[in-house]
């Protein structure tokens, strides 16, 4: 989620970045934090990943909800405490936030329930 996030809404659009409390510059070398980070993670995910193919271990559904669970985590708390508690950045400046938060936190939401649903449903269909 956080490369959607970098590629679309810092990097494409161009409607905030990583931290807005700052100069651009700073901003932009917070982006390149946040896409580092974003790297890393993705490259050691992938790894485990390949270890659990190796050992014929991966349940996709699994793996999936576990996923969205991830990315509906990531946008909420980027949502709720970056965008709100702590104001490092908003969606959007200049416009009415209320339906960009809305919009943003129940994305969020509905990434992280949808996964939740998957999960437990794999779990059941597994153990029947």
């Amino acid at each position: 989620m956080a490369f959607i996030d970098e590629v679309i809404f810092h990097q494409l659009l161009q409607w905030h970045h990583f931290y807005d409390l700052a100069t651009p510059q700073i901003g932009i070398f917070a982006d390149g934090l946040l896409n580092s980070f974003a790297w890393f993670a993705a490259i050691g995910g992938l790894f485990m990943f390949a270890d659990l193919r190796r050992w014929h271990a991966v349940r996709m559904r699994y793996w999936i909800a576990s996923v969205l669970i991830g990315a509906g985590a990531f946008q909420l708390f980027d949502g709720i405490i970056d965008h709100k508690v702590l104001r490092t950045h908003q969606v959007r400046y200049g416009v009415e936030l209320l339906p960009y938060d809305l919009s943003w936190n129940l994305f969020g939401a509905a990434l992280l329930i949808a996964g939740l649903v998957l999960a437990k449903s794999s779990k059941e269909g597994r153990s029947a």
